[in-house]
């Protein structure tokens, strides 16, 4: 299994392929499953669907997704100016 390129942000780790493709299949999964609720929202404010739960459902999902994400890159903690060395 071939590590890439670390992210450039602070805290994350050089990833395999395999990993970096699970996450972009989330991602394309979260983008269909986004679309399904902007299709349902622009059908406009009716009786048809409750709006704040739609906006309840897209919050969670990009939660639940970002959760996933997390799951398999799993970011660590970062270490600030003035925090001690480890010994």
């Amino acid at each position: 299994m071939q590590k890439a390129e670390g992210l450039p942000v602070s805290g994350y780790r050089p990833q395999s392929q395999d990993n970096i493709d699970l996450v972009n299949h989330f991602k394309a999964v979260e983008e269909q499953l986004l679309r399904h609720i902007d299709v349902m929202r622009d059908r406009g404010p009716s009786p048809q669907y409750d709006q704040r739960w739609l906006s309840i459902a897209q919050t969670q999902l990009e939660q639940g997704f970002m959760a996933l994400n997390r799951a398999v890159f799993q970011p660590s903690r970062v270490r600030l100016p003035g925090d001690e060395k480890p010994e």
